[in-house]
């Protein structure tokens, strides 16, 4: 199963709703979610600190940024999957 990174920090509430929209379109292309705490390194706390939720597949340097639709989800998920 592939894996969809969720840069989040604790009592995130926008990455709550991120994830919450998510749920659904990792299903449909086979992803599992796994959460970042960013609070836990620094070097994330500077790339992620005030783009949060961001979200980043396994293998793939680009990122998704909030806010996002579940429309474009998918089209980041599906992108390069030929």
């Amino acid at each position: 199963m592939k894996t969809l990174y969720l840069y989040t920090t604790l009592g995130c509430h926008l990455c709550e709703q991120a994830k919450a929209l998510s749920w659904p379109v990792l299903e449909h292309y086979g992803y599992r979610l796994q959460e970042v705490e960013i609070a836990d390194d620094d070097d994330l706390m500077a790339c992620y600190g005030v783009r949060i939720p961001v979200v980043r597949r396994e293998g793939l340097e680009q990122d998704l940024g909030w806010p996002f639709s579940q429309e474009e989800l998918a089209l980041y998920l599906s992108a390069g999957n030929d």
